[in-house]
């Protein structure tokens, strides 16, 4: 199977960790054994004419059995460049935007599979539209962390790494403070109302993330809304405590964990929970790893390769490379 895919999750020196995940996606899919082109432009509206030459140039050279699209109007390129079967991953922004959200409706009904990265984007969230559920052509597809980076290692060993203060109360805000959706203030607030120092992402090396998280008393995610939400993940992953509005795949993964919090954000409660937790006897997110493994790359590339399989074989395209049956695309219909 050969495989074209494309994005504009392009990192850049001021956010180098964007588009990580789709890049471990792309390595699970290769170790998997799937032949995989990337594909990947800047983003910004002066790239996406010539982003569909490249791509149909490259339809032209290569011979590809399927093309994925990462975000909608990418998504957009790649249809206009004559990419079939074409499957595309919808990430948030691409569905609650006020404009390119309509644009990722329209493109929905003209594709071979939506796949949007959680079924949050299936519904309204944060007073923001969600994606059509297309019947028959659409499958959640979340791109998942890379976990092998993420695990458990002492506070005190990250924090000497990081040159932070041992005896530092921290609290790691993981996303770009400059995206408005993220909410910034409310974690800022949160912070001072409960004697925290609040640390933030966006120019955090994406190799050192974890040390970071490993190095935060907890993580704090107050999204208005999110695609997927990879920080609860990759939290929980490294046990560490995390509080996080209900968003993404948020209320799934963290349901019954010790140490974790999803709720509507209320400084009074998010502040006593946060206490509670990190106080003198504090709190270990014990179970953290294993119910961050479900969500892991190498989980959600099998989902991709089922559905990759399922969409050729749709198509009366014959499907050269076998996975494992009990893989299912899960929220397929």
């Amino acid at each position: 199977m050969k495989v074209l895919v494309a994005t504009n999750f392009e990192p850049d020196e001021d956010t180098p960790q964007r588009g990580r995940w789709v890049t471990d996606q792309v390595e699970a899919l290769r170790d998997m054994g799937v032949e995989v082109d990337l594909f990947s432009f800047p983003p910004g509206r002066d790239q996406y004419v010539s982003a569909t030459r490249t791509i149909r140039r490259l339809l032209k050279e290569g011979d590809f059995d399927l093309v994925h699209a990462h975000y909608g109007l990418v998504g957009w390129c790649a249809l206009a460049a004559g990419a079939k079967p074409l499957v595309v991953t919808f990430h948030g922004t691409d569905v609650r935007h006020p404009l390119v959200g309509r644009l990722s409706r329209l493109l929905s009904g003209r594709i071979a599979l939506n796949a949007p990265v959680s079924s949050a984007l299936l519904g309204p969230e944060g007073g923001r539209e969600g994606l059509d559920r297309v019947p028959g052509r659409t499958a959640i597809l979340p791109c998942g962390p890379s976990l092998e980076r993420f695990s458990p290692t002492p506070q005190g060993s990250a924090r000497e790494r990081l040159g932070l203060e041992r005896d530092a109360r921290l609290l790691l805000f993981p996303a770009d403070p400059a995206r408005p959706e993220k909410r910034v203030e409310l974690a800022a607030s949160l912070a001072e109302a409960s004697g925290f120092e609040l640390l933030t992402g966006g120019d955090i090396d994406p190799e050192e993330m974890p040390v970071w998280m490993n190095a935060a008393d907890a993580v704090v995610v107050t999204s208005l809304y999110e695609g997927f939400g990879m920080a609860c993940v990759e939290a929980i992953s490294c046990e560490t405590p995390v509080l996080s509005t209900p968003v993404g795949v948020a209320p799934l993964v963290l349901d019954g964990l010790p140490g974790a919090l999803c709720e509507t954000f209320e400084i009074g409660r998010w502040s006593a929970f946060l206490r509670e937790v990190t106080g003198p006897s504090g709190i270990v997110v014990s179970g953290g790893a294993e119910a961050a493994a479900a969500f892991s790359a190498r989980r959600m590339a099998e989902r991709v390769l089922v559905a990759y399989r399922e969409v050729l074989e749709r198509s009366g395209a014959e499907v050269l490379l076998s996975t494992d049956p009990s893989v299912s695309m899960g929220a397929a219909g």
